[in-house]
């Protein structure tokens, strides 16, 4: 999901990872709050004490952040559903897991806990507050805890809407699914209603910038075209789940493919092949045992003088696990694997043999068909 994101730490066996997008919104909240809120809230200060403050309270911001998406690991991991990554990144964080959930119980208590675990943290941090208030701490600590107070509160609150994607759109998809024991009809009813929220985000962040408001309003508009877009996609793979869970990858993969050699050249791989039947994802083969693949972003690396004179056998992509399936593969299984390892195209491989290649191109265009001629 999240190619370009490195890891930070590991807390608890979940390896935390850091999009390049957060250090965007880790740096506007450092300048917002080094040029408006703290010195509204405590006058009189050093640009350099409200500097040191502003970057005090978005680590801890992102701590609290942190902490809630433990929350739904923590959880998710009672009921064996593995998280393979917590990423920040530009819109918050997000946990990552492995697989979807089976029952409307798992659902509901993964994703209540998060919004519950910042209500703690607010009123842990509202607490310690009170407490350095009759000890007459230093002004600057008290706003810091008020601060992050608002905060959690804000994310706990933002979090129980329920529109899909956010917390409260999978509690509420839970409790649809446990009364009416349809996971996709109320998956649908959870991910309309984010689409409606999404476009109510959007409307009104406008107004504020024709208002005035520039900077929140934009904000505004930027996280509903994201709940918008992640809500319709979650519909989407939820159907194609539906669609593809009695097919394997035999049934759909490409099975007319062509290959290169690992004594062919550049020059020769892109003039024989992918120009001449239009592809862009080439299997490396020898004799009749699979090596790896070739594509477009490895040949694009390489200099146009050298095309002549470098083999493919020098530059190919490896056949693993992580581009590589067997054709019994379950066809839901191959979409958790292209997600978690972000690969559109999958080779297909039994015993070492090329069997063929498998794209989310062609998946999408089976579950386009089977629904129009469904619905016909």
């Amino acid at each position: 999901m999240f190619k370009n994101a490195f890891n930070l730490i590991e807390v608890f066996g979940f390896k935390i990872r850091v999009d390049p997008s957060w250090f965007l919104i880790a740096a506007l909240m450092v300048w917002s709050l080094t040029i408006t809120y703290f010195p509204e809230t405590l006058p009189e200060q050093s640009r350099l004490d409200y500097f040191a403050l502003s970057i005090a309270a978005t680590i801890g911001a992102f701590v609290s952040l942190l902490i809630h998406e433990l929350s739904h690991s923590l959880v998710a991991r009672t009921y064996n559903i593995n998280v393979t990554n917590i990423t920040l990144f530009i819109f918050g964080g997000v946990a990552e897991l492995e697989k979807e959930v089976t029952t409307p119980a798992a659902e509901f208590w993964i994703a209540i806990v998060g919004p519950v675990s910042s209500f703690i943290l607010a009123g842990l941090f509202y607490t310690l507050g009170h407490i350095n208030i009759s000890l007459n701490a230093s002004d600057p600590l008290i706003e810091l805890l008020k601060y992050l107070t608002f905060i959690n509160l804000v994310i706990a609150v933002f979090n129980l809407v329920p529109a899909f994607p956010l917390d409260g759109g999978r509690i509420l998809r839970s409790l649809l699914w446990k009364r009416s024991g349809n996971y996709i009809g109320a998956t649908y009813v959870a991910s309309l209603a984010g689409q409606v929220f999404s476009v109510f985000l959007i409307i009104t962040g406008m107004l504020a910038i024709f208002t005035g408001f520039g900077s929140g309003g934009l904000w505004q508009v930027l996280i509903g075209f994201f709940i918008f877009m992640a809500s319709r996609s979650s519909y989407a793979q939820v159907l194609m789940r539906e669609a593809l869970k009695e097919k394997t990858i035999s049934n759909l993969m490409s099975q007319v493919i062509h290959t290169a050699d690992v004594a062919d050249t550049i020059d020769a791989l892109v003039e024989d092949v992918i120009l001449r039947y239009g592809v862009s994802f080439v299997p490396v083969t020898e004799g009749d045992m699979l090596l790896g693949y070739i594509d477009k972003n490895v040949i694009h690396k390489i200099d146009t003088d050298n095309w002549a004179t470098s083999k493919v056998g020098d530059v190919y992509i490896t056949s693993t696990p992580q581009n590589t399936v067997s054709s019994a593969t379950s066809l839901p299984e191959l979409i958790d694997i292209m997600s978690k390892e972000n690969q559109r195209k999958m080779l297909v491989s039994d015993n070492g043999i090329l069997l063929g290649v498998i794209t989310l191109a062609d998946m999408m265009d089976y579950v386009s068909l089977r629904n129009k001629l469904v619905m016909h």
